[in-house]
């Protein structure tokens, strides 16, 4: 079982111990540099959002173009799928009620564990939950830890976590450091999920997977630069959509998305 969460777990201690860091210093930083840290982080998250839903969009249309002749439509093809994961995921989450049943989950824990402002505890826990498991090295990373034992994306990425927590938590106070619940369900869920299932992923679909998480980035940079308020937790189940639909599609119509491999003869 080591082998399968020793990733995660890494992972976990890593925003433990950086949102300690950054709790203690944030009781000594003025308001002022409480406010240029956030605002930073934000744009960080923007950035690291453009880079997972754009650019990574545009070279999975580049790359798989080049395997087959799949035509100008393409790269809508794909937008399609991307849509289509995002619009399909948001409604479901929205009828699940992720979004509250996180902010509820916050509300307990500061209800239970913490003295600060509840409103502030619920953001820092919300913000922090989604920027630790969204993106491409928490998928490749638990997808890679679960099937082969090889936890070295989530090392890399218990690495930044640490550095984000110790900003986050000295803006967003103690919020941050229950989120490090949401790094052990979610990531270890995913771990779990890759080791039972046996077959992996194809490429296509962890690039879309990818995007769609990078959407979501998007959506929590606008939170934390306090620009806009979305309901960013109801959006998670678009992330595991881009498979089915994929399957679902080359089911239909195979050729569409994925290169028809010749057969061996």
């Amino acid at each position: 079982m080591w082998s399968i969460l020793n990733g995660t777990i890494i992972n976990a201690i890593t925003v433990i111990v950086g949102s300690l860091i950054g709790v203690s210093a944030g009781r000594k930083l003025p308001d002022r540099y409480q406010t240029i840290v956030l605002q930073s982080l934000g744009l960080v998250t923007l950035t690291l959002g453009v880079d997972s839903a754009v650019l990574t969009f545009a070279d999975t249309v580049r790359t798989m173009q080049s395997k087959a002749q799949f035509g100008p439509t393409y790269g809508a093809r794909l937008a399609m799928v991307m849509i289509g994961s995002l619009l399909i995921g948001a409604i479901l989450g929205t009828f699940l009620r992720l979004h509250e049943r996180l902010e509820s989950l916050g509300g307990w824990i500061h209800r239970r564990f913490s003295s600060q402002d509840g409103h502030a505890f619920t953001e820092g826990f919300l913000t922090a939950s989604v920027i630790f498991c969204v993106g491409p090295l928490t998928l490749l990373g638990c997808l890679r830890n679960g099937s082969q034992g090889d936890p070295s994306f989530l090392y890399i990425k218990s690495t930044l976590d640490g550095f984000c927590s110790m900003a986050l938590a000295a803006s967003l106070g103690w919020g941050v450091f229950a989120s490090v619940l949401t790094v052990l369900g979610f990531q270890g869920g995913l771990s779990l999920l890759a080791y039972w299932v046996a077959e992996p992923l194809d490429e296509l679909s962890l690039a879309l997977m990818t995007v769609v998480g990078g959407v979501i980035l998007l959506a929590t940079a606008l939170m934390i630069l306090d620009l806009r308020k979305i309901a960013v937790a109801n959006m998670l189940p678009g992330i595991f959509l881009p498979p089915l639909i994929v399957w679902l599609v080359e089911r239909i119509a195979p050729g569409q998305l994925l290169p028809i491999l010749a057969p061996v003869s």
